[in-house]
């Protein structure tokens, strides 16, 4: 390693233990900062990106023109392993979130990012999982950027014109489904939460991404004689959050911008897939608007009829982000994707349950829970499989309704809110519903350092990669 015999000098005396970590200037005139960390061959992928991200962020604060990242010892694939964590956690670190300082903070200097690998040395890395590794981090960084942005830029009308820029730029297909559209079509869920809004500019919007194909694309036919896409990736995009009639108080909406990081993963996941050139046919719907208060806004004990038909009593107006997506789904359900996977930052249920430092899995096919969760643990954004028993729905019986929104107490709300979305996929799509309890932690988490974490694009990028649904996709 550059400086080596430095290196085993200041610990020839000492043992070596695992998170061990230190930093020195080394040169002629110090020119070059020299950073160190041990880890264990055995860590976790979550504890390589952990350390990876201080590593980082130390060797950043020099701001320097250029970076080496070697990764020594051990057997290759953990050695590999550690190389990439530490990659992914420079991309983090060293890409800025929209600053709007009168006197902003100079970009970094950071220019090259250099990898020492080999086939002969302790590590080597494919061209596949470089590009893979590339991919992803743009897409985390995409999602991050856009959850961190205002709410008076990133409002509803201001999301769809940044979408419709992104898919022109991307070569994506676009369409938007506004309130007027909506209202025909009878999607009565999403429409009771936008209609509090000042302005008609909500809507839902679906991006198509089309790979490049020699021959038919493989797949149960939709309606008509058109293909539907392998995968549906659905987002819950409240731009902003008020809790509605049932006003949420200070603290709990000051950052409530950040409750479209759900559509924002979403975009995220799309970009990094469609950049490492996915062979799935892919559709990205998003369901944007606001949740305001006001005179027209929707209110308890409300009935209202979703784009299906279910017919949903009103609880509680802060639990909209159920019915955005319950239009969504169900709308996403038309294509006939071949699965489905819809993200969203839901319930506080799921944060009690597990921290900010896992999110809730849930799905119509238990038998999958196993690469469900092992793509959470290789990817390091680590997910946990909650019951999805049938005998939830009695929580959720109306008298008046076919279903409540939620129930009146909190018990098992994130659960009980997943039962509800489950009337809204048919039962023959394969789908996962993710609670991203994890979306925001304070301090980061990993080899983020933001609180805001895009937490969902490296496990959706691992997820397809096992082949989910494998079931479904041998039959």
């Amino acid at each position: 390693m550059p400086h080596g015999a430095l290196i085993q000098s200041i610990f020839a005396r000492k043992p070596r233990n695992a998170g061990d970590f230190f930093e020195l200037r080394v040169g002629t005139r110090a020119e070059t900062t020299l950073v160190v960390a041990f880890i264990a061959a055995e860590s976790s992928s979550f504890e390589r990106l952990q350390l990876a991200g201080k590593l980082a962020r130390a060797a950043l604060q020099s701001e320097p023109g250029s970076l080496l990242l070697w990764s020594h010892g051990g057997e290759t694939e953990a050695a590999a392993g550690a190389l990439l964590a530490l990659l992914a956690a420079v991309l983090a670190a060293a890409f800025p979130l929209e600053s709007f300082k009168s006197k902003p903070k100079p970009a970094t200097r950071l220019g090259e990012v250099h990898l020492a690998v080999g086939r002969a040395g302790s590590a080597f890395i494919s061209s596949e999982r470089l590009a893979t590794a590339l991919a992803t981090a743009a897409g985390n960084n995409l999602a991050r950027w856009l959850t961190a942005l205002p709410p008076n830029l990133l409002d509803a009308a201001g999301y769809v014109r940044l979408l419709r820029k992104f898919a022109r730029e991307l070569g994506l297909s676009f369409r938007f489904y506004g309130e007027a559209e909506l209202g025909r079509m009878g999607a009565g869920a999403f429409l009771a939460v936008s209609r509090g809004n000042a302005t008609r500019d909500a809507g839902i919007v679906r991006l198509g991404y089309e790979p490049a194909r020699a021959g038919p694309r493989r797949g149960p036919a939709r309606r008509g004689s058109a293909r539907g896409p392998d995968l549906a990736l659905v987002g819950k995009g409240i731009c902003f959050d008020t809790g509605g009639t049932n006003l949420k108080p200070h603290k709990s909406m000051l950052d409530m911008h950040t409750d479209m990081e759900g559509s924002a993963v979403a975009v995220g996941s799309l970009y990094a897939l469609r950049t490492l050139r996915s062979p799935l046919a892919i559709d990205c719907w998003l369901a944007i608007t606001e949740n305001r208060i006001g005179p027209t806004a929707y209110i308890p004990q409300d009935i209202v009829r979703a784009y299906n038909g279910t017919t949903i009593q009103i609880i509680h107006t802060d639990a909209e982000g159920r019915l955005v997506l319950a239009d969504t789904l169900a709308l996403a359900a038309t294509r006939r994707p071949r699965a489905i996977i819809d993200y969203a930052t839901l319930t506080g249920a799921c944060v009690y349950a597990l921290t900010e430092r896992f999110s809730g899995a849930f799905t119509n096919r238990p038998a999958g829970r196993d690469v469900i969760e092992a793509a959470g643990a290789a990817s390091g954004e680590r997910v946990w499989c909650f019951p999805m028993d049938a005998d939830f729905d009695t929580d959720l019986e109306s008298t008046s309704a076919d279903v409540l929104q939620c129930a009146v107490d909190g018990k098992g709300d994130h659960i009980l809110a997943a039962r509800f979305l489950n009337r809204f996929v048919p039962a023959a799509i394969p789908w996962l519903h993710l609670d991203l309890a994890a979306g925001t932690r304070s301090g980061g988490l990993a080899h983020i350092g933001t609180d805001i974490t895009g937490f969902g694009v490296r496990y959706t990028v691992d997820l397809i990669a096992r082949g989910w649904p494998a079931e479904e996709r041998r039959s």
